[in-house]
């Protein structure tokens, strides 16, 4: 039952991998979970479409690397034929990691990878994760069930004059589930001479974050890079923290800040992490932080939102209909510490506006 004791059904879920091991370790997952349950699973590809035609799944679990009709080519397929939530299970490879970018752009819901759970055959490593993934993806799909195709994007507008009274020196953005395609959807918007560098913290399992990184690269007008560590934040730059690894800052003299890269702290949920990061920015730059908070599942974020707003920051948060999972700006915004809420499209807008981009680019020579 739900929150109005009315009887709710379980989520539908197909199950597809070549390994019956996995299909047996993920379906016992899947069905640890009252909210879900199993509808059936399938070995390869055509067999996946097949058992979608018969079942009519609300989510599928689709392993990319799959012999005949690969994970790609299937997910093709459904997207055009019987479209729905999709979650992508990946190895941790280079390969697995632009092959689960690429999911993501056909339109892939996410992805879970087979870091933990498949090598160590520590399977419940990974559980909350899916469960959680699943769920997520099911909600989505009851609140739009009209599939969204993705359009190119449209150079930011600079958003209605509410400019800040401190011009922003840098910006610090986290996110989760949905991120990676919502930071291609906004990032390729920035212009080349952005003002400001940008630091992201996106949670992905370690060896996506650099490919991620080549990608948005070849997508923007700004510079996406992979953080190292010890490297000077410069204007018109995209940060991406590596996964493994907390992004900090560092002040070396009044005009140079420089990341630092760590493995402590120790013991929070996310390695990045966008609170690490963020606490980092607002004690760094004070009042000439913004901060941005957009799609994802926890809380993660919230304390160093609202340290960035304590210093005097900026704080912008998306708004729920864009979102794919309206859990961090959900906290964010019920701390009280956003002071902007805003749909996706318009954050690049008021990035632009609060740097004052458009006063800069139309100065006029007397």
């Amino acid at each position: 039952m739900n929150d109005s004791g009315e009887n709710v059904r379980p989520v539908s879920v197909l199950v597809v991998d070549d390994s019956a091991f996995m299909r047996t370790a993920l379906s016992r997952m899947i069905d640890s979970d009252p909210a879900l349950r199993v509808a059936g699973t399938a070995q390869n590809g055509m067999q996946a479409l097949e058992k979608i035609v018969e079942l009519q799944p609300d989510v599928v679990t689709l392993d990319v690397e799959m012999p005949r009709l690969n994970g790609i080519e299937t997910l093709k397929r459904i997207m055009q034929e019987f479209p729905r939530p999709v979650i992508m299970v990946s190895s941790l490879t280079q390969a697995g990691a632009e092959s689960t970018l690429e999911a993501l752009d056909i339109g892939a819901f996410d992805y879970v990878s087979k870091q933990e759970s498949f090598a160590s055959l520590d399977i419940v490593n990974i559980r909350h994760d899916l469960v959680a993934k699943i769920r997520a993806a099911a909600e989505m799909n009851r609140r739009c069930t009209v599939v969204r195709v993705a359009k190119p994007p449209m150079p930011a507008r600079i958003a209605a004059s509410h400019a800040p009274l401190v011009q922003p020196a840098v910006v610090a953005l986290g996110t989760s589930t949905g991120g990676p395609k919502a930071l291609q959807q906004m990032l390729p918007t920035l212009p080349r001479d952005l003002s400001v560098g940008v630091l992201v913290v996106q949670h992905m399992p370690m060896g996506f974050t650099g490919p991620f990184a080549n990608r948005l690269n070849q997508l923007c007008q700004v510079a996406v890079k992979e953080a190292t560590h010890d490297q000077t934040i410069e204007p018109g730059v995209v940060y991406i923290a590596p996964a493994g690894q907390h992004l900090t800052v560092m002040r070396r003299s009044p005009a140079k800040v420089v990341t630092r890269l760590s493995a402590s702290p120790e013991g929070t949920l996310h390695r990045p992490s966008v609170d690490v990061m963020m606490l980092s920015v607002a004690e760094v730059f004070g009042a000439l932080a913004m901060g941005v908070i957009m799609t994802g599942m926890g809380a993660d974020g919230v304390e160093g939102m609202k340290a960035i707003g304590k210093a005097g920051g900026l704080t912008v948060g998306q708004d729920e209909n864009s979102c794919t999972v309206y859990g961090m700006p959900r906290s964010c915004a019920e701390a009280g510490v956003l002071q902007r809420v805003v749909p996706l499209d318009q954050i690049p807008g008021e990035i632009l506006q609060a740097t004052r981009y458009q006063e800069r680019t139309h100065k006029v020579s007397v």
